[in-house]
Order: C-alpha cells, then structure tokens, then sequence
C-alpha cells in the first residue's frame, strides 16, 4: 500500500498520473484508507484541518510518486436563479445551517437532501438534481484555523 504524506507540485515531465477519485465528504478527512482508480491501495496521512480539491496533487515522502486528486461525481442539490436576492436568500439560509455550498454565476450546489431541498422551495426557488463532482467555498478561514474560540 501506498501511503500519501504530503501536497506536492504536479510534475512538469509528467502528463498522466496515477487517479485518486474521492467524494467530497472523504476529501475533508486528514487520514483514510482509498484505491486509485486502477485499484492500487493507498493510505492518506495528512495535517488535519485541509479540504483535498479536485487537481490537487499528493506524494510519498520521498516525492517519487505523485498522485492526482479527482473530485468524484456525487448527487447534489442544485437551485438556478436569475433573482439575485432570492438566490442570495437562500445561500443564508443554507449557510446559517452550515451546509458547504458550491456557488455560480445564477447558481448555487450543495450536498443532495431532500430537508434542505424543501427549504429552498419554500423560500420560492426551484431545486434540480445533478450528478457532478462538488466543490464548495472554502470558507473564510480556509488559509488557517484563526477564530476566537476555545478548542
């Protein structure tokens, strides 16, 4: 088994890498037990507190083998709407029950559940369904862990 220590830099002499395809609720875990896409085992040993986004690349610690991270099509929600404060009002809500959204020009994804499918259409809006790989903001605190509360 293979086991994936650290981010790397994508090499340049390389086109093709090895595939490691996660959903979005594995991409938020520091440490896990996956299988590329041709069936290689890997072991996933990383400083907690980094979403892994589509793209991004992992290495052994000797860096001799890189691996690419894929985001994996998952079932989302997904609401279109040309009013932007109608669109907005429903990122607050969903946002004041902390569900990581995806957002777009006319937009917005998040995790499929038919709870907060309800919700939204209560607030007026249409939601669809769409099988896609996810990749929700970041957050505020997303270039480290700086807010004001005790651990």
């Amino acid at each position: 088994m293979l086991t994936l220590t650290r981010r790397c830099m994508t090499p340049m002499e390389t086109t093709v890498l090895p595939v490691l395809r996660l959903p979005f609720e594995t991409r938020q875990k520091s440490r896990f037990r996956a299988c590329l896409t041709d069936g290689t085992a890997v072991g996933v040993m990383l400083e907690r507190g980094q979403v892994l986004r589509d793209g991004e690349c992992l290495c052994v610690a000797a860096g001799d083998v890189v691996v690419r991270i894929q985001a994996a099509p998952e079932p989302l929600s997904e609401v279109h709407c040309a009013d932007a404060l109608l669109l907005l009002r429903a990122g607050y809500h969903l946002g004041n029950r902390h569900v990581p959204l995806q957002l777009g020009h006319g937009w917005l994804r998040y995790l499929h559940d038919h709870v907060l499918d309800e919700m939204v259409r209560g607030l007026g809006l249409t939601v669809g369904f769409t099988q896609a790989p996810f990749e929700p903001e970041a957050g505020a605190y997303s270039g480290g862990h700086a807010h004001a509360h005790a651990h």
